[in-house]
């Protein structure tokens, strides 16, 4: 693909863009070299995730995983962190690698209290150590280097776990949101993803987090809703979405039915999430509203999610650029018969994304 010079995108975004390290190399090693070209720190933390679990009478684990924040000038820049969706590129039978673990429960909201008082480094025994003290108890080691904390009628409150199976390679490099310059900044970070012999993971995904403020009224939200719905499958073609990406796919028919409701529009923003929340929002999904319908603080974004993974910085600009497009249009009741029409979206990142697809 010929290398077009894209403008700026013309809208806050956040990039996640979903990697593999090779063998022998970790996400914390990608951040600790974007940290040493920026002058910046590195600061370990706990990255959130759910999984399907096999264990009867508990089918979630909530999973907290070590992940790896820069910082710079009181900023942080980038994350790296794991995905649980990218898994063919992993060896599940290498033994645990030494010093990464996770926490695992069945309970979010407990998960959520050891995130506050774990420290997201050490030895796992020491890390869930002020965990088991505000339940008045010691951790228990049991085989396998497995440490459970449990409250002081022995019911669990969770596990700790070495990292199983090349758990510590995939990373996804998540974005602070981006305002200018977008093509050189992701350049510089996918630069030192490709230095370390970093690869696009089989079931890779790029998402585009688009900075939903001009997007909280229903009437905008709700146009926003129907230019996805009459775009879609355009959308997906266009981009050529990876097939073995998972957690995507349409939203259930009572979320389509409130969104283009005829009296949606002239709702409160309130009542509008009113009558969204019950109705099972989830990010799973191409079109993720759900940040700000529930009005989550620290993302308030909507998220597309059927990019495929790309090591390209020139293409995943251009996929900020028709994600923006899209805000666009529905901020200002722009419409078109054709995706690529759009006369919200730049006549560059046209070129681009027809040249591509």
């Amino acid at each position: 693909m010929a290398v077009v010079a894209l403008p700026d995108v013309g809208w806050k975004v956040g990039i996640e863009i979903e990697l593999m390290s090779p063998k022998g190399a970790t996400r914390r090693d990608l951040a600790d070299r974007i940290a040493a070209s920026e002058s910046g720190t590195v600061h370990p933390f706990w990255h959130v995730q759910s999984e399907p679990s096999q264990v009867p009478g508990m089918p979630i684990f909530h999973n907290l995983t070590q992940g790896f924040e820069v910082q710079r000038d009181g900023h942080w820049r980038v994350r790296c962190v794991d995905d649980l969706t990218l898994q063919a590129d992993a060896d599940r039978t290498a033994a645990p690698k030494p010093g990464w673990f996770r926490i695992v429960s069945d309970d979010l909201r407990l998960l959520r209290l050891v995130k506050r008082h774990a420290p997201a480094s050490g030895a796992i025994e020491h890390a869930l150590t002020p965990v088991a003290a505000l339940f008045g108890q010691q951790p228990q080691l049991a085989e396998g280097g497995i440490v459970r904390i449990s409250d002081d009628a022995d019911a669990s409150v969770c596990l700790g776990a070495p990292l199983p199976g090349e758990r510590e390679r995939p990373c996804e490099l998540v974005t602070c949101p981006i305002e200018t310059d977008h093509h050189a900044t992701l350049s510089d970070w996918l630069a030192h993803a490709s230095a370390l012999g970093m690869t696009v993971a089989s079931e890779a995904a790029v998402h585009v987090h688009c900075d939903g403020s001009q997007l909280r009224t229903p009437a905008i939200l709700q146009r926003l809703a129907r230019l996805w719905l009459q775009h879609a499958a355009q959308f997906r073609t266009l981009v050529n979405t990876n097939p073995r990406c998972v957690r995507l796919g349409p939203w259930p028919s009572p979320i389509i039915n409130a969104l283009c409701a005829p009296d949606f529009a002239s709702l409160s923003w309130s009542d509008a999430q009113n009558r969204l929340r019950p109705l099972g929002l989830t990010k799973y999904c191409d079109l993720n509203i759900a940040n700000i319908v529930l009005g989550i603080r620290d993302k308030p974004t909507v998220e597309f999610r059927v990019f495929p993974g790309t090591m390209d910085a020139t293409r995943i600009t251009a996929f900020a650029h028709l994600s923006a497009a899209l805000c666009r249009a529905a901020r200002d009741n722009v419409n078109s018969m054709d995706l690529l029409q759009l006369p919200t979206l730049h006549p560059q990142a046209r070129h681009i994304l027809t040249e591509a697809s």
